[in-house]
């Protein structure tokens, strides 16, 4: 029976998402158990791509990315991938109706990563869309379960939450990014002059995004809304943490939360959700 290996496939999404990222996992096992596989199968296509242009050193990227691209639109076409993550995200695809464009953008910010590319205010809008807002959004179409209207009035704010993680990644990694991948994603920045300034005009727009998306986690429902909250709970952590630091510690080394630290703060949004404050 094929369900047994569509199974198999949701756990090697769920493998992958645990293997890559604690913060991630902590907050899909908040989310309600129905929602979970899809989250997780999403999750798992976004990592693959990530570590083709991130990660395969050696290797033909460019083919690479164009084989799993092509793979991907091939598995949503029949139903089904030798892939066992593309297999699972074509599940979810297909249940929570994600839109193909959602997808084309997302593999278009990919792409972007594969040259050096001098980010304009117009390309960093891009690539941040493509990257990270986008993949909000495919969340969102299986936290609203289909329902159009919810998706659209919820659709802004997941965008500025996904928009937010990003940049506070762009801030974190600032160091790898630079150094090791030849990148820089802010816009009119010289990273070799990267001061306190040029620091807190970013946290300000960060800022402003996670204000504005801590009014959409709230319309939420609640078989999600936990889950999401905690997302946001980690990455303001890691956001303060990144914000009372000078501009040249940032530059030398990656900001991190310690897992007890991230333990604490699941365990107070334990608290927070039982008390209904969220």
């Amino acid at each position: 029976m094929k369900l047994l290996y569509d199974n198999l496939s949701v756990e090697v999404s769920k493998m992958t998402t645990r293997a890559y990222s604690t913060s991630f996992s902590m907050g899909i096992y908040f989310l309600d158990n129905s929602l979970r596989d899809a989250v997780y199968s999403i999750y798992g296509f976004v990592r693959l791509a990530d570590e083709i242009v991130d990660s395969f050193e050696g290797f033909d990227k460019k083919h690479l990315l164009f084989k799993f691209k092509e793979e991907t639109f091939t598995a949503i076409d029949s139903h089904i991938s030798l892939n066992p993550i593309l297999n699972s995200f074509q599940q979810a695809v297909h249940k929570y109706n994600i839109g193909i464009e959602l997808i084309e953008t997302f593999m278009y910010s990919m792409e972007m990563d594969l040259e050096k590319v001098e980010y304009t205010p117009e390309k960093y809008e891009q690539y941040i869309l493509g990257s990270a807002e986008v993949v909000g959004l495919m969340c969102l179409h299986v936290f609203t379960g289909g329902n159009q209207a919810e998706y659209e009035r919820m659709k802004p704010y997941a965008m500025k939450l996904g928009a937010a993680f990003q940049k506070v990644n762009f801030l974190r990694d600032l160091k790898d990014d630079y150094q090791l991948l030849g990148r820089s994603y802010f816009p009119n920045v010289d990273i070799s002059e990267f001061t306190c300034e040029v620091k807190a005009i970013i946290e300000k727009e960060i800022l402003e995004d996670f204000d504005i998306a801590l009014k959409g986690i709230k319309m939420l429902p609640s078989s999600s809304k936990g889950g999401v909250y905690l997302a946001y709970v980690y990455y303001k952590t890691l956001f303060n943490k990144i914000q009372k630091l000078p501009a040249k510690r940032i530059l030398t080394e990656r900001i991190r939360i310690n897992n007890g630290r991230k333990f604490g703060l699941m365990l107070n949004c334990m608290l927070q959700s039982k008390m209904n404050r969220v």
